[in-house]
């Protein structure tokens, strides 16, 4: 294929918008990839969606022999709202860059696997089962697709994830453990003028936690702790009954990790008269860097080479993936595979066309071996 048709064809894709809590416009997407998978020697199988969210989609091809199988990652929804497209988001081509929302992360990713798996189950190059997944709810933590992701990792030789790919190409081989947590504290409310004394602060309350919180970050240890939402009060004369917060903890090990979700639940009030509850948890296992998927890189690096490209190895990056999941498990996990571009989760996303056709190939020979 042309980098054109490719273009004109990821732009198709660009234009049916899927976020991840919009089930229907997710399921909108999983129509338009099976059929697009639909040919002969191709299993499609569809998971219905459940908790509100989209289908999962399943597509296996190459011989059944007994050979453990390669498992391809993928998700198909996106942090952009719905109609983003006809405003703050255009879908424009401005020489190499393709901009759009999920161009980058990552349906430019998942439009090369699958032109990949799709080339080489029908020239027969495949030596064992493929399977790829691709996810509803990989953007809100893979909630419903995860146990499915897991499953099928067990049964898998390696795991290729199509998340987009980092600065100058390079692919993934560490991800760190990925956290959230709500924090609701709950004071008690007063006249903010007559009875001031009598109200205990739960806005208070919630900021001095904030500074505990913010402290666990260490970026010589690769953690960071970032209260991103904060809400509370019900008007500017009243002192505050209740205030809530929202915490995102990235660590890159899971030691780390499971050292700061102890401290988070072992939070007490600053205030005695006011109560702190602690919900949510770690939601992403590390992904550390291991022989396995270290061989698994050194693999794809000679094939790149063979191919004309560079793929350097990206050091670890703090957002979370699929792959956190299969490389938890002791299989041999590459990620960062998808296209090159920018602006991931941002009004700026772009996907560079011309690394549509050199990444593809990549991903082809990975299948094939």
């Amino acid at each position: 294929m042309s980098s054109t048709s490719d273009a004109q064809l990821l732009a198709q894709w660009l234009a049916v918008e899927s976020p991840s809590h919009e089930a229907a416009a997710v399921n909108a997407m999983v129509e338009v990839v099976a059929l697009y998978a639909a040919h002969p020697g191709i299993g499609i199988e569809r998971l219905a969606g459940r908790d509100g969210l989209g289908d999962l989609l399943i597509l296996r091809a190459g011989p059944d022999n007994g050979r453990r199988s390669a498992l391809v990652i993928g998700h198909l929804d996106t942090v952009h709202p719905l109609g983003v497209v006809q405003d703050a988001l255009p879908i424009r081509q401005e020489g190499d860059r393709l901009y759009g929302p999920g161009v980058y992360d990552m349906k430019g990713g998942v439009l090369i696997a699958l032109q990949a798996m799709l080339a080489a189950a029908q020239a027969g190059r495949l030596q064992r089962p493929v399977v790829f997944a691709l996810s509803p709810d990989e953007e809100i933590g893979s909630p419903t697709s995860r146990p499915v992701i897991e499953t099928l990792a067990r049964e898998a030789d390696f795991a290729l994830v199509m998340e987009p790919a980092r600065e100058g190409g390079g692919c993934v081989t560490a991800r760190k453990a990925v956290g959230r947590y709500k924090i609701s504290f709950e004071g008690r409310a007063a006249h903010a003028g007559m009875r001031h004394q009598d109200g205990r602060s739960a806005i208070l309350e919630a900021a001095r936690q904030i500074v505990e919180i913010e402290a666990l970050t260490d970026y010589a240890a690769g953690v960071t702790a970032s209260v991103g939402v904060i809400s509370g009060g019900t008007g500017v004369n009243v002192v505050p009954q209740f205030s809530c917060i929202e915490v995102d903890l990235r660590a890159p090990s899971d030691l780390l990790a499971c050292g700061c979700d102890r401290r988070l639940y072992g939070l007490r009030a600053f205030d005695p008269d006011v109560s702190v509850k602690v919900e949510g948890g770690l939601n992403r296992p590390a992904y550390e860097r291991n022989p396995g998927s270290i061989a698994l890189y050194e693999r794809a690096r000679g094939l790149a080479e063979g191919l004309g490209m560079a793929l350097p190895e990206a050091p670890m990056t703090g957002g979370g993936s699929d792959g956190n999941f299969t490389a938890a498990l002791g299989v041999p996990t590459l990620d960062g595979l998808g296209i090159e571009g920018a602006g991931a989760h941002t009004l700026s996303e772009y996907g560079l066309t011309a690394s549509i056709a050199p990444r593809r190939a990549l991903i082809g020979a990975l299948l094939e071996g």
